[in-house]
């Protein structure tokens, strides 16, 4: 019975379009931890349950951490394999099917902190735009893939980068998604070039524009050929979204390049 629980779980976040973010979150997951040896399946799973970690009980247990009483389990699929005989009379090992496996998300859990749990956030500019729009913002371990990603589900920022671009990138997203009423699921072409523009703005107006620019660019020229057209065009189309999300993150807010002096007004510090 459970596992057509999760089965049915699944099918459904297919129908509210959630399923291809959940599927780009979960093929780079973060490094060093039991959900990395998982199936995709099972890493979706995970992620729809609103959790980037999850494990049994004893693997908590094996960290220091005990699952918070009251909490309930989250069920993974794992393959019934039975060796049987065959016409030779040899062993040979047959899938029966599957078994749900109980496993408990890190946010049900407490003790020890984890490796990736003691990782600092950087000093970001606009970080507290964030937490105006509810959305926490955290630092995760970089995986070579990934190097940030917002979560409308979780309403949740994580970057694996102490670049600023990181970060504007998605808080463009989340301010997007303000403006839009709604992002698409999955790697959008408008979408990504609406947040890494209007990145590449915000990071031109503290006087860091010749170090991502490069990066920028390709990153837009990447997403524009596949609506095949030129960055330049790809720019051009989205130029009053762009507009609309820069309006929403400064609101007021006006950061002036001064030499490497970085003035910011209202509630920004000055540096």
């Amino acid at each position: 019975m459970k596992v057509k629980e999760v089965l049915s779980t699944v099918i459904q976040r297919f129908k509210d379009d959630s399923i291809p973010q959940a599927i780009a979150l979960s093929t780079f997951p973060v490094p060093n931890i039991p959900a990395v040896k998982w199936s995709l399946l099972n890493r979706t799973i995970m992620f729809i349950s609103g959790t980037m970690d999850a494990r049994g009980l004893k693997q908590w247990n094996s960290v220091k951490r005990k699952v918070k009483k009251g909490s309930k389990a989250i069920h993974i699929l794992a393959p019934w394999i039975k060796k049987d005989a065959d016409q030779n009379g040899n062993d040979e090992e047959i899938l029966k099917g599957f078994l749900a496996v109980p496993v408990f998300k890190v946010e049900d859990t407490e003790g020890t902190p984890l490796d990736y749990e003691k990782i600092i956030l950087p000093d970001l500019p606009l970080i507290e735009k964030a937490g105006e729009w509810g959305i926490s913002v955290k630092a995760i371990p970089g995986n070579y893939r990934i190097l940030g990603y917002y979560s409308p589900a979780t309403a949740e920022i994580a970057i694996a980068s102490k670049d600023e671009v990181v970060f504007f990138h998605e808080l463009a997203h989340a301010a997007h998604q303000r403006v839009s009423k709604a992002l698409k699921a999955g790697q959008d072409w408008k979408q990504e070039i609406v947040a890494e523009l209007s990145a590449a703005v915000l990071c031109h107006m503290i006087g860091k524009t010749s170090e991502y620019r490069g990066h920028s660019y390709k990153y837009i020229e990447d997403y524009a050929q596949k609506a095949d057209l030129t960055a330049v065009q790809g720019c051009l189309r989205v130029m009053s979204d762009v507009e609309a999300v820069l309006n929403l993150i400064l609101d007021g807010n006006k950061m002036l390049s001064d030499g490497d002096c970085i003035v910011h007004s209202s509630s920004l510090q000055t540096e």
